[in-house]
């Protein structure tokens, strides 16, 4: 099964870089970030090109719940007492304009993308966090958004507390994306796919970007590949981690709920609706997140466990869709937005959306398109991408410095060894193989394919994941498919193949 978004849409067909060009700006990744910074900066006369290493809006704005809102679990207290109210406010009202900004797109192109207002909710059905809402909601009121306490909502359970934020929006966001293809390609944005960039240098003031064998030329380069693919002299890769979540799409026997919502409890849990175009709704639900590649976690039961959970509600729920993704966690829990590295002038980066990514891609669309554009943003500041200061909220930034460090490449994971006759059809592990480890997946047939086990970016041992067929890397979200190709960067390259058909 794949997302509700990519079964209700057609794939696109976009043509593979097959020659030299030059450009003004090059954005690496066609996802929303890209997409949306394109277009922004394309009514004002550069020239640009966006190169994506597989098909557009097919990566992790695919795999989304798609809610477009400023409430990004229990953030806003959490701020104020790590930085000060300037911080807050603004991270509060950039995403706030954010969802202004999305409405008055969709209004703008006449967008049919099932676009509609919602009011959001983090909810607690646990007594002791009813002190964490009553802190968030004195904290978000503080910054002027008219949030409200509230102790019922219109969830199928009671909960104890909840934190109401009124008129947030969903929609369905390839259908939003896609809407805007032709009007790039109007303006003679250029766009390339199955073009996976493979180098990047820095040459007189000017980028030369390699992919397909091809170079390409440009002034500015962005860098919206969910996970950046340089690794110095940015060095994120030491700045955040990646987590992976699920969802599913049901459609059950009552009818579906209004409104947004989040659980600030453990396991989380997520949902909304979709109106499909039967007219009849669909109730996303998300949850069953964790540190991506983490070989203690059984994948399947993630997918499992949220089909329990809504069958334990709804008895007669029918599953219909199912999809993961991945995001980044930055230490601090802001987004990094701007200049890649003081090193590197006109280059700049996006990423640590932190599963908030329908607001925090156009929050970076517009920094980036106003940065090269030499125009005043007022929310530059507080995304900074090279920021180094430290947050008052020492414990929490403690937490979050664990988790990254958790991820460097000298902590190389050591995925648990597996006996080679052990080894079902349609599974695979890290296998001990005449002495050497490889990573064997063996076919529905038997057929076996080998590789190299370790992760191309910074040399981490990789992970088997069954339910995906993937190989993924613990260290910084990297993954592959059981043949050593890229899915899912910041890798740049694929996995060794080794010949095992002497076994």
């Amino acid at each position: 099964m794949s997302s509700y978004w990519v079964e209700t849409t057609k794939q696109t067909n976009y043509p593979r870089l097959s020659q030299n060009i030059t450009t003004d700006v090059l954005i690496i990744g066609g996802g929303i970030t890209g997409i949306l910074t394109a277009y922004m900066l394309s009514e004002s006369g550069l020239n640009v090109s966006i190169v994506e290493a597989d098909r557009i809006a097919m990566g992790v704005t695919a795999n989304t719940t798609a809610k477009i809102t400023s409430q990004h679990g229990l953030l806003y207290d959490y701020l104020l007492n790590s930085y000060n109210f300037d911080i807050a406010k603004g991270y509060l009202d950039s995403n706030e304009e954010a969802i202004k900004t999305i409405a008055n797109i969709v209004n703008k192109e006449n967008i049919n993308c099932d676009f509609s207002y919602q009011d959001s909710y983090v909810y607690t059905c646990n007594k002791d966090n009813v002190t964490k809402i009553v802190d968030e909601v004195s904290a978000v009121t503080s910054l002027g958004l008219k949030a409200q306490y509230v102790t019922d909502c219109p969830l199928p359970f009671s909960i104890e507390a909840g934190i109401k934020f009124p008129k947030q929006a969903q929609f369905h966001p390839r259908k939003y994306l896609l809407s805007l293809l032709p009007i790039l390609e109007k303006r003679d944005v250029n766009i390339y796919e199955n073009s996976k960039v493979e180098n990047i240098k820095h040459i007189k003031n000017k980028y030369e970007v390699y992919t397909n064998s091809n170079k390409i030329i440009a002034k500015h380069l962005v860098m919206a590949s969910h996970y950046p693919i340089k690794n110095f002299p940015g060095m994120y890769f030491i700045k955040m981690y990646q987590n992976s979540s699920y969802a599913i799409g049901v459609e059950i026997e009552k009818e579906v709920f209004d409104g947004m919502y989040i659980s600030c409890d453990t396991p989380t849990t997520s949902f909304r609706n979709i109106v499909q175009d039967n007219g009849k709704k669909l109730l996303i639900v998300g949850g069953s997140g964790h540190k991506t590649g983490d070989t203690n976690v059984d994948i399947e039961s993630s997918y499992i466990n949220l089909a329990n959970y809504i069958k334990s509600i709804y008895p007669k729920a029918n599953v219909k869709y199912k999809w993961m993704t991945e995001d980044c966690v930055t230490l601090d829990k802001i987004p990094y937005i701007g200049e890649f590295s003081s090193f590197l002038p006109n280059m700049y980066v996006a990423t640590g959306y932190k599963k908030w990514g329908m607001t925090s891609s156009h929050v970076a669309a517009k920094i980036i398109s106003d940065k090269i554009l030499a125009k005043h943003n007022s929310y530059e500041n507080i995304y900074t991408a090279t920021r180094l200061k430290p947050i008052k909220n020492s414990k929490e930034f403690g937490n979050m410095l664990k988790q990254s460090t958790y991820s460097l490449a000298i902590n190389k994971m050591s995925a648990p060894i597996i006996s080679y006759d052990k080894l079902d059809n349609d599974s695979g592990g890290v296998v001990d193989y005449k002495g050497e480890k490889l990573g064997i997946y063996k076919d529905k047939s038997g057929k076996l394919f080998a590789v190299i086990p370790y992760c191309k970016h910074l040399g981490c041992e990789l992970s088997w994941n069954n339910l995906e067929k993937t190989w993924d890397c613990p260290c910084h979200g990297s993954r592959y498919d059981y043949m050593g190709k890229i899915i899912t960067e910041p890798t740049t390259e694929s996995l060794d193949i080794v010949d095992i058909s002497d076994i």
